[in-house]
């Protein structure tokens, strides 16, 4: 799990936004002794300030907790939805009593058990974090680092105490010295209620890396949020008459904002061939200078316009450290560009590194101006604003101020998937490892852990720098962030660490060191260039000196910090880390590859189409969702469900967080009932789905990197614009899946999906269940048939039981299904012996019950040849479960402790020249280069000193696994319709044809193809064994004319048939007893339809999930890249496609 977290927050920070009308408040009120005979008083101070709240769901939100020697929660954000109920609750309030008052301890359970998200916290959200903290005497606890805790996790704290608290200790706590209010005794309370509501009022958030800081207002002192603001003007040839007008602008803008040096700062670009700075963030620090040099600039002129240089030029030169910007302390960045023409370069790769920088960006364009242009640079299509011309910018004045406002920044690029894979940003990695007396057995894990972190590391030229410091008394660094430009290097010497040793732990002064040695410029550190910086520490024991000054000024400076620590040390981690969620905590060291795993969790929303036109359909629509909601795993923490139905207007059934169980979610979709109307509005439904169901509120979770995903079935074509919508859900990150019917429009259906190829079609809604073995939600899951080759033999004895484990934990990362991965085990020693096979059993339980109950076979010689031999006849044969000529992947797992008494050479080049992949595993004691013969690539042969190493290499293994790509050899034959009726379409299944072949390896002993044309006739235009090169073959076939033919083979010689079927109109004569016969002889055949043929092709394919409908053959494109997804799970390369 942290090794998920970890690679989520290296490639991005958090989502970060304010909202200005929502507070989630909680009171902590002083329950000891000295409170009881004022706690009326204080409890009708609480009933008047709620009172005078709009306490909602979606408004404000109260907790209250109570305390002495212990916080008690008396309810929580979540807890009432109505004032009535609350202020009923706060009525029936008790005094607690007790003592002594602990309230660092208060403080300390308000933020772990109160702000959160469990307990009603929309912190996540950007909604303001408020506690009021009514005390009357001083805490017999040290309160500062609960209420730094507090500071740093964005909560504004109020103080409220009487003559008897401690004015200092109140002041401490608070945000703010001047947020500390007194009264001589709580009865005087009322006299301050205006007050505080006052100042709740009017509280403003700063965005920061991490967190919403709190800036409020209170009492005479105001505090606006920080900006920095740069605008960029067109000053090309096109806009001479118009720059008066942007001038005027920039001009009432400005007056707008509250310049000052730790407040806004503003900067002005021109721009037109080339870009020119008329000053920077930090030239002037009053917003006199700036209006006065505002008002003397001149029209630069020039051309053509330079659009795309012009926003590389700011990204490099002005928002940069040096020229002011304050982007790494988190100050959003913003940029205002008027433009009054389109450019002459490519804008899309300067603006995309702007928004991947986190800026956002407003465009303002005229009618000259390309408005599409505008859009793509623009944060959002929604901040591209226009004007008939530039004197009109008066009228959207307001407008982008309210924008400016109400700023949400987004500080890194998001991703859909996997998020590390995809990263593009770049990071500055410490790993800061505990090398003391303490860790000595654990260090190899720590030295494993390193380095998968660093594998999924982006190293190399400008991108992800890494650092490795070991610590115990002293430090030693081992390598610098500039050391090694290259992941090789990196792992070698990671590879290579020794343990260092030493007494006793000094944490803290391995934090400093870190901060004043490695993340500094000379060192490597690019923290000057707005790059994150990381810091990622292990530690296995609890420290000897102080660490919380050196924290505190790591996380000062801008360092994200995850900790990772063991029983001995998780408390002292969690106050180093950036937050306790940033903090993991693991029994041993040993116990870090469970770290690493990252439960796929998805947000999973189905937008169905209830429009007149889909009366006839909804009940399929409507069992298609329950299927797919039964393949999931509906829970809180893993995957959520929303559905929306929609035709003129969009109406959600439940949202994301509306149920919990998968029970609660199908027995609400069974009831779903068809809601009618016209037109079919599918842009609106759109909007509706990004504004009201992919937001926090709604149990979105992508803030927390879970993947979106959106099915969309529709059909007909929309009756409004589907473009916009569409792209604000790409540009969120949404994953989305459109599937239509032939009434639908397929062009928008693909330019509403994810991409093209998430476009998917089917004759009618009666056909879904064909799509239903596309796996949309993960997109097809690869298949593999995996076989452990265990050696049982009287010199794996004592390792056998690591063996054992091995397999268990292998399996335990493998999706056991009989429609996905099978596995098998066989042992042997001087014979083989099967323990069970590929389709012995069908779950994973049953597979994992049975390899713990595994015995060791004993005996000699080490016949591994013969083993291997075994394996190839009689476990990789359809008989016995392999999928082999379906083209799914066979992998053959062997662990060896020993030299083969007999020839391996012969049965491993045979297992090979099926397409079995196999991996050798052994030990010190077995024969390395035997080993590299017998696996697929001697890279993929691994070695330990001995078993009870195993779990050192089962990460590379599964790596390795995981990204298997088979290139299985094939025989291909096209049968395609040549009849009348097919007279237009045929020049789109040539084409089609043609791209397919162009997916092949053909040539020598690879794949074959033939092509065969039929009509009333047959005829064969090339057999499987006319041409070799694949140039010949699409030479041939690009000469096709309209004719008929038949077909040629490898079978005997094993390998896989393949029949591809183009029919575009239903047969004339029986086709079950020939297609029968061809499946009975191990033919896999694929169909593709039209609206004609659809079920007959079914009833031909091998199942009906090998069929695909098209309503004219001229969409035969979009059917390709469906059958290469549906059929290539994954990075395999499936039968169908080839090597891809």
């Amino acid at each position: 799990m942290m090794l998920g977290v970890i690679c989520f927050l290296l490639n991005c920070f958090m989502y970060l936004g304010n909202d200005g009308n929502r507070r989630d408040i909680v009171f902590l009120l002083d329950g000891s002794d000295n409170t009881r005979k004022e706690f009326p008083a204080i409890r009708d101070f609480l009933h008047k300030i709620i009172e005078n709240l709009n306490v909602e769901e979606n408004n404000d939100r109260v907790a209250v907790v109570q305390f002495s020697n212990l916080a008690v929660a008396h309810f929580y954000l979540n807890s009432f939805l109505r004032k009535e109920d609350m202020l009923k609750s706060v009525r029936g309030l008790s005094h607690k009593g007790g003592r002594p008052l602990n309230t660092g301890a208060a403080l300390k359970f308000v933020k772990e058990n109160v702000f959160t998200s469990s307990s009603g916290s929309r912190y996540l959200e950007g909604v303001k974090q408020i506690l009021i903290l009514i005390s009357s005497g001083r805490s017999r606890d040290n309160v500062e680092a609960p209420a730094s805790a507090l500071k740093e996790h964005g909560v504004l704290v109020f103080g409220i105490g009487t003559q008897s608290s401690d004015s200092r200790e109140l002041q401490n706590i608070s945000f703010d010295p001047s947020y500390a209010l007194s009264v001589s005794e709580f009865t005087d309370l009322p006299n301050i209620h205006q007050q505080l509501l006052s100042a709740m009022s009017t509280v403003f958030v700063q965005v920061t890396t991490m967190t919403p800081t709190v800036i409020p207002t209170i009492l005479v002192e105001s505090q606006a949020p920080r900006r920095d603001v740069v605008f960029l003007l067109d000053g090309s040839d096109g806009t001479r008459s118009g720059f008066p007008a942007m001038r005027d602008f920039v001009q009432r803008v400005v007056e707008t904002l509250g310049v000052d040096e730790n407040k806004d700062r503003v900067a002005v670009v021109q721009y037109s061939r080339d870009p020119a700075a008329q000053f920077y963030l930090n030239t002037y620090t009053t917003k006199g200078e700036i209006l006065n040099t505002v008002r003397g600039l001149r029209h630069k002129g020039g051309r053509p316009l330079n659009t795309g240089a012009a926003l590389q030029y700011v990204r490099d030169n002005v928002l940069t450290a040096s020229s002011g910007s304050r982007r790494t302390e988190g100050v959003p960045q913003l940029l205002i560009l008027l433009s009054g023409g389109r450019s002459f370069d490519n804008v899309d790769t300067p603006a995309s590194a702007l928004k991947e920088l986190g800026v956002l960006i407003f465009g303002i364009g005229t009618r000259s101006s390309d408005s599409r242009e505008l859009q793509r640079i623009s944060h959002d299509p929604s901040y591209a604003l226009s004007v008939s011309d530039f004197t009109d910018l008066p009228n959207i004045q307001q407008q982008l101020l309210s924008s400016v406002e109400s700023v949400v920044i987004d500080v890194t690029p998001e991703s859909t998937t996997d998020l590390v894979d995809h990263d593009t940003s770049r990071k500055d990695v410490v790993f800061l490892v505990d090398g003391s007396d303490g860790t000595r057995n654990g260090f190899p894990a720590m030295r494993d852990f390193v380095q998968r972190v660093v594998g999924k590391l982006n190293v190399g030229g400008d991108k992800d720098r890494v650092s490795v410091v070991q610590y115990g008394r002293d430090q030693e660094v081992h390598f610098y962030l500039n050391t090694y430009t290259t992941k090789e290097d990196i792992l070698n010497t990671v590879r290579s660490l020794r343990h260092r040793g030493g007494r006793p732990l000094n944490t803290g002064a391995a934090l400093q060191y870190v901060r004043d040695n490695v993340l500094t410029a000379s060192s490597g550190s690019r923290s000057q260039e707005g790059v994150p910086q990381m810091l990622i520490l292990l530690s296995g024991g609890r420290s000897s000196d102080n660490v919380d000054i050196p924290a505190s000024a790591l996380k000062d400076s801008g360092v994200l910090i995850f900790g990772i620590g063991t029983r001995n040390s998780s408390r002292e981690v969690q106050g180093i880390a950036t937050d306790p969620s940033f903090s993991q905590s693991v029994s041993e060291f040993t116990d870090l590859p469970s770290v690493q795993e990252h439960i796929a969790r998805k947000d999973v929303v189905f937008l169905l189409d209830g429009s007149d036109g889909t009366r006839n359909g909804f009940p399929a629509m409507r069992d298609f969702v329950q299927r797919v909601v039964e393949k999931l795993t509906v829970e809180e923490n893993r995957d959520r469900v929303s559905v929306v139905q929609y035709s003129r207007e969009s109406e959600a059934h439940f949202y994301l967080n509306t149920y919990t169980t998968k029970e609660d979610v199908v027995n609400t979709v069974r009831g779903l009932k068809h809601k009618g109307g016209r037109p079919l509005n599918t842009g609106a439904a759109l909007q509706y789905v990004r504004d009201n169901v992919f937001i926090a509120s709604s149990g979105s979770r992508r803030l927390e990197g879970v993947p979106q995903i959106l099915i969309l079935l529709n059909g007909g074509r929309s009756f409004d614009n589907v473009d916009t919508p569409a792209s604000a859900l790409k540009e969120l990150g949404v994953l989305v899946f459109g599937i239509g019917t032939r009434s639908s429009d397929s062009r928008e259906l693909q330019k509403i999906s994810y991409d093209p190829s998430y476009a998917l079609s089917v004759s009618e809604f009666t056909d879904l269940p064909n799509v239903q073995h596309f796996d949309i939600l993960g997109r097809c899951l690869p298949r593999r048939d995996v076989v452990f080759l265990l050696d049982g033999s009287d010199g794996t004895r004592s390792g056998f039981p690591a063996m054992r484990d091995f397999v268990q934990r292998v399996v335990e990362t493998l999706g056991v299904d009989e429609n996905k991965d099978r596995v098998a085990v066989v042992q042997y020693s001087r014979d083989p012996a099967a323990q069970f096979y590929l389709n012995t059993y069908t779950t994973k339980g049953e597979i994992l019950n049975t390899v713990r109950g595994l015995r060791h076979k004993g005996g000699r010689p080490l016949n591994t040849g013969a083993a291997l031999q075994y394996v190839r006849d009689n476990v990789l044969t359809a008989s016995s479960g392999s999928r082999r000529t379906e083209g799914v992947p066979q992998l053959l797992i062997l662990l060896s402790g020993g030299r083969s008494f007999d020839n391996v050479d012969t049965p491993a080049s045979a297992l090979k020249e099926l397409g079995v992949l196999i991996f050798g595993i052994g030990t010190r004691s077995s024969d390395s280069r035997e080993l590299q013969r017998i696996s697929h690539d001697p890279s993929y042969a691994l070695s330990v000193s001995d078993f009870t190493d195993l779990p050192n290499i089962q990460q590379q293994l599964l790596s390795s696994v995981e990204s298997v790509v088979i290139d299985v050899t094939k025989d291909v034959v096209f049968l395609v319709d040549g009849s009348d009726g097919t007279r237009n379409g045929f020049p789109a299944m040539r084409d089609f044809v043609q791209r397919v072949v162009g997916k092949l390896n053909v040539g020598g002993d690879k794949d074959r193809v033939s092509v065969v044309q039929y009509g009333r006739d047959q005829e064969v235009h090339f057999y499987l064994n006319t041409y070799t090169t694949k140039e010949d073959i699409l030479n041939t076939v690009r000469s096709l004319s309209v004719l008929t033919a038949s077909s040629g083979s490898r079978s005997q010689e094993g390998v896989p048939q393949m029949l591809i079927l183009l029919s575009g109109g239903r047969s004339s004569d029986n086709v079950d007893i020939p297609a029968s016969a061809l499946k009975d002889s191990g033919v896999l055949i694929f169909g593709i339809g039209t609206r004609n043929s659809s079920r007959e092709v079914q009833g031909i394919a091998t199942d009906p999930s090998f069929s695909q409908s098209v309503s004219e053959f001229t969409d035969l494109p979009s059917v390709q890249e469906h059958g290469r997804e549906t059929h290539c799970g994954g990075e395999q390369r499936s039968s169908l496609c080839g090597p891809v």
